[in-house]
């Protein structure tokens, strides 16, 4: 297997106004609005599982464990289907992102046409505005294999191993890799009770 040497030089801080920018998309798509911030956050777990991008599967997992939701719950995303803990709602939702992060997309009519049974269309406009977002994440991060921080790492392998996560490319040696999360090295804004 081929390595990725110097992978980090093709960060997204690298050209720091690019990381701003994005980082102010992602802070208006998760902003208050109809969603939670624990759907959307399912929402782009489940958008990283369809792409099959596992690093920001594992950082989605973690942020939802992170925010204090049942690890049955995060490993549900990966069985929401049979899972009783999804209403019918939140699996139209999910069905719909899993078919949108597919290449080629499979996203059909049908998808929306059950999503307006459950969703306003601003609710809608929300998950394709996280599922989208997801999307540039999964695409940067799994195409130049960025390494997964052994935060997120210890806890998908002990909680997401049996339902299929694996760490795949994303490792990397002692010099590449960050220690936490990013919500733990304060490159997410993490929300306070009273913001929600």
């Amino acid at each position: 297997m081929t390595e990725y040497n110097n992978r980090q030089e093709f960060e997204m801080g690298h050209w720091p106004d690019l990381r701003q920018a994005f980082n102010n998309l992602v802070q208006l798509v998760w902003s208050d609005r109809e969603l939670s911030e624990q759907f959307k956050q399912e929402i782009f777990t489940m958008a990283s599982y369809a792409s099959g991008c596992q690093h920001c599967q594992s950082h989605g997992a973690f942020h939802l464990n992170a925010m204090g939701v049942e690890t049955e719950r995060i490993r549900a995303i990966w069985e929401y289907e049979t899972s009783d803990l999804f209403s019918d709602g939140e699996r139209a939702a999910l069905d719909l992102v899993r078919a949108a992060a597919q290449i080629p997309n499979a996203a059909t009519p049908e998808h929306f046409e059950k999503l307006r049974k459950y969703f306003t269309n601003t609710q809608i406009i929300e998950i394709l505005a996280v599922n989208s977002a997801a999307a540039w994440l999964n695409r940067w991060n799994d195409t130049i294999a960025t390494v997964t921080d052994q935060e997120s790492v210890d806890w998908a392998t002990e909680n997401l191993t049996d339902v299929g996560w694996h760490i795949g490319k994303h490792t990397g040696d002692d010099s590449e890799q960050r220690k936490a999360h990013p919500i733990n090295m304060g490159w997410i804004k993490e929300r306070t009770a009273k913001d929600e």
